[in-house]
């Protein structure tokens, strides 16, 4: 058996915090249920593995499971003790740079969500504008909003496992968006969220452009299974999914989807259900679904369903081209100079949509169990955004069920997830899900995919 190379050592955060009271050093070595140091533990052991080969986070926590970080106060600030870290991280025994800030990214963060969100209350959690107000003030602290710049910030989604052929498209897609000095932002993992991040790193470069922006957005939960890759020069963590999918829609000024599995299809029900919401039908906000000629069966599967679910009105909110690089490219600054337009008429600003309104149903936290995936409502005889939630929930828990350890663990104890839905949205599901099986989007290449669902119609 090969054993992971470690390397035990003591650092200083780069640049995000440097000064912590006792009582935030204390909560950050607390192990007890009340303390911060798991979250802490797991996330920066994301940021330490980056580039490793499984998308499993229990599998992470296992292999490294005498990995430990320690927070140690000094008179000169604070300093981060590792303890069997991923030698990876490291070149000739120092930690390279760019994996220093993200660590540094990590505790700024949970520190910022832990101290000010979940102790103080000084957010109301229960409503739509508390909730945006909270995803405001964490991405203001994590400095990721730049007043000064015109709208730029294109937002990739995809998959963390899909085929070379695929990723390479993402690259050349990215290059192309480069080339028009627009900055990326994605999920910050491998796969299509690398892809257009490396492919704008070297326009940008051709450009001679300064202050690219690579922003990378995760969140506890699914970091571990998608570790940060090397080209993100920003990260913000988010306490939840919910969170990070608002940051995504506020931050960003147009969406390009490429192909991927559950999680992306999570992400375009959330999207579509947003959009769809009346008081936001004349804002402007371009997505584009794209992939190279061999996803095209992916995309027309995924047209399909979302017009038998949502029917005819989402479709008109989204426009789909097939293996056209410099045409994706095109198309979405031009939707980006009519997003710049439309925030100038209407008084707005670049770095935050607020006119954007979403629903509550899509900001509350969905929590994947047996009883509450069981429980969804999946039957055409409700409003759209409301079934766009349940879907995006229900999409959300297969996430859960296929990366996130907490699901993994469930799904081991207590079998598949099942989920009842009506006869024919259950066919359709059926049909989307098996296809995403068969192209081996559900796990990263080399690994078994075994099914953490049941369906049922009722």
């Amino acid at each position: 058996m090969n054993y992971p190379e470690k390397l035990s050592t003591t650092i200083a955060p780069e640049g995000s915090l440097e000064v912590l009271s006792q009582h935030e050093v204390n909560r950050l070595r607390d192990t007890s249920r009340q303390g911060i140091h798991d979250v802490l533990r797991r996330c920066a052991l994301a940021i330490l593995n980056y580039g490793g080969s499984t998308d499993d986070s229990r599998s992470v926590l296992e292999t490294y499971h005498d990995f430990d970080i320690e927070v140690v106060q000094q008179d000169r600030g604070v300093r981060l003790k590792l303890t069997n870290a991923p030698a990876q991280a490291f070149v000739d025994g120092r930690m390279i740079r760019g994996i220093r800030e993200l660590l540094s990214s990590v505790l700024r963060d949970i520190v910022y969500v832990s101290n000010e969100i979940e102790q103080q209350h000084r957010f109301d959690l229960h409503s739509p504008e508390g909730i945006t107000n909270a995803v405001f003030h964490i991405l203001r602290n994590a400095g990721v909003m730049k007043p000064s710049r015109e709208p730029s910030l294109i937002v990739c989604w995809g998959g963390h496992s899909i085929s070379r052929e695929e990723y390479d498209y993402s690259k050349f897609v990215g290059y192309h968006l480069g080339l028009r000095d627009l900055d990326i932002c994605t999920g910050c993992g491998p796969g299509a969220m690398k892809g257009p991040m490396k492919g704008a790193n070297v326009a940008h470069a051709k450009q001679r452009r300064r202050d690219s922006r690579y922003l990378g957005i995760s969140e506890p939960g699914i970091i571990a299974a998608e570790s940060p890759n090397p080209i993100v020069n920003e990260l913000v963590i988010m306490p939840d999914i919910e969170k990070r999918l608002e940051a995504f829609i506020r931050l960003g000024h147009g969406i390009i989807v490429f192909p991927g599995g559950a999680g992306t299809a999570e992400e375009i029900l959330y999207l579509l259900g947003v959009l769809l919401h009346p008081a936001n039908a004349d804002i402007p906000f371009p997505v584009i679904l794209t992939g190279p000629a061999s996803s095209a069966d992916y995309f027309r599967r995924i047209d399909e369903f979302i017009a038998y679910t949502l029917g005819e009105e989402a479709r008109h909110r989204y426009r789909i081209i097939i293996d056209d690089p410099v045409e994706v490219a095109r198309a979405m600054l031009k939707g980006v100079d009519e997003v710049s337009d439309f925030r100038r008429d209407n008084q707005d600003a670049f770095y935050f949509n607020w006119r954007l309104t979403i629903p509550d149903d899509f900001q509350m936290p969905f929590t994947p169990t047996h009883e509450s995936m069981a429980g969804l409502h999946l039957h055409p005889d409700q409003g759209t955004h409301e079934l766009a939630a349940n879907l995006r929930r229900a999409f959300s828990g297969i996430v859960a069920g296929n990366v996130k350890e907490f699901g993994i663990r469930a799904i081991e104890q207590n079998g598949p997830f099942q989920l009842n839905a009506e006869a024919g949205l259950m066919q359709h599901l059926d049909e989307l899900l098996k296809s995403f099986v068969a192209q081996k989007r559900m796990k990263l290449p080399g690994s078994e995919y075994e099914p953490c669902y049941t369906l049922a119609s009722h």
